[in-house]
């Protein structure tokens, strides 16, 4: 679970800002936070703003710090830092997250200067409910340090670790915790202690799921699950889309093929190979799923005949009152973002966070409002976080949200972001909450000026 993230010196964000699932003053509907015996966390937030006030640069310096966790430094990254104020192209840019993880709080950041591609510091903590922290490693590259912390009591894993923390002492192409990550198999089965280094790191590959406006959610697998139809469609029925069953129904490869560029045919045909030759069980059949913004398909090898056969299969839907089945790329831009959607709803992962970065795009105002109202009730029973960004002003229903679980992005006259949230309001207002955020109250809207002058 995600307790926060600060970033700063990131494209609209000059000094660092906050983001926080930790609830506020709000009393009401406590049945919807993820409680511990030491925490309390939100499960649910929504980013109101502006276009251009930075809500989408959130959600970019999530996804830069998770892929740079990851993957390293993006080609891009020399470009990314605030450029409102041109010394911070020498200057650090931060980023931080605070998690939850097993019932254990841990903080982790780093900081880099990205015009150079250079990281500049790096550390992990683990955090306690007294407020005491305690290291488990952190790196000074001015310094040229990288020290391990008292988190570890075996004298022979802290030998290990030192090792390692000497090759990359000066290294400041990478971060020491992707280098942990990469061929330290035999660490991690060896010391348990050492397995907390992994399980963070994987929490960013796991755990944390970034989506921008034009890019699929979900991989659609649930669909190929038996266990899930009733589930499924009973959902979809409630969203008012006129689908009221599916099949999973045989396509032709030929036909597929011809919809996607000769190299992705090619190299999916290639990996089912290599699958089916190293497949150890053999009621165990290898599959890929393709996904594209409106299509779906489940490619597998199948023996026919004792012969390996292609097969292809899709998704189609049946409508009220017709027993027409209609294909995915018939469905409109807004059925086919519910049904993205929908493995939110369905998600069964203890820990997973979901951030959307425009949420109401292609759907209805009241759909959006429907999908949060249901996913709050969902989310109750669960635990998992959702974090989105929309324009939705209806979501401003202090019956449907608590006070912390509404934020603002807004900018000031030099440019720079903030990131801020509605329970740092404290006056009682007369008027409806929507209403008074469209009217300024809160900043975070547009400001227009004249086109042509009178």
């Amino acid at each position: 679970m995600l307790i926060r993230f600060k970033v700063g010196n990131f494209l609209s964000f000059n000094d660092i800002q906050e983001f926080s699932m930790l609830p506020g003053n709000d009393c009401s509907k406590q049945n919807r936070l993820y409680k511990d015996t030491n925490i309390e966390l939100l499960k649910f937030t929504a980013i109101f703003g502006a276009n251009a006030a930075g809500k989408s640069n959130l959600v970019s310096a999530m996804v830069f710090a998770k892929n740079m966790i990851i993957k390293g430094f993006p080609e891009s990254a020399i470009w990314k830092y605030c450029k409102l104020d041109d010394a911070n192209r020498e200057k650090q840019s931060y980023f931080e997250f605070e998690i939850e993880l097993n019932g254990r709080y841990y903080a982790y950041g780093f900081e880099l200067i990205l015009k150079q591609q250079r990281v500049v510091s790096e550390w992990l903590y683990e955090l306690s409910s007294e407020g005491e922290s305690k290291e488990i490693f952190t790196r000074n590259l001015e310094k040229k340090e990288c020290n391990i912390g008292s988190y570890f009591q075996d004298k022979k894993l802290l030998e290990r670790l030192r090792i390692y923390a000497d090759d990359v002492s000066e290294d400041a192409s990478v971060l020491f915790l992707k280098n942990l990550n990469q061929n330290k198999d035999t660490l991690y089965d060896k010391f348990e202690e050492s397995k907390i280094v992994q399980e963070v790191f994987v929490w960013f590959i796991a755990n944390l799921d970034i989506n921008f406006p034009d890019q699929p959610i979900s991989d659609y697998t649930y669909f190929d699950s038996t266990e899930n139809i009733d589930t499924i469609c009973s959902m979809i029925k409630a969203f008012g889309t006129g689908i009221t069953s599916y099949e999973i129904v045989e396509d032709q490869f030929e036909k597929m093929s011809s919809k996607i560029p000769e190299r992705v045919r090619k190299n999916v045909v290639d990996k089912l190979m290599k699958n089916n030759a190293s497949k150890i069980e053999e009621d165990i059949i290898p599959a890929i799923i393709l996904r594209s913004r409106k299509s779906f398909y489940i490619v597998s090898i199948e023996t026919v005949n004792d012969e390996e056969v292609i097969k292809c299969r899709t998704i189609q839907f049946h409508h009220d009152n017709t027993g027409a089945l209609f294909d995915f790329s018939e469905e409109s831009d807004g059925t086919c973002r519910l049904l993205d959607l929908l493995t939110i709803l369905l998600e069964d992962r203890s820990g997973r966070v979901y951030v959307i970065d425009e949420i109401d795009r292609s759907l209805h105002p009241q759909l959006t409002y429907k999908f949060i109202s249901e996913y709050l009730k969902v989310a109750a029973k669960k635990q998992i976080q959702l974090i989105v960004t929309t324009h939705e002003s209806r979501l401003l229903d202090l019956d449907l949200l608590r006070r912390d679980e509404i934020w603002f992005v807004d900018k000031n006259t030099k440019g720079e972001s903030s990131v801020y949230s509605f329970d740092e309001y404290n006056d009682m207002f007369d008027k409806k909450l929507d209403q008074a955020y469209l009217e300024g109250r809160y900043g975070a809207v547009p400001i227009f000026n004249e086109i042509f002058p009178s």
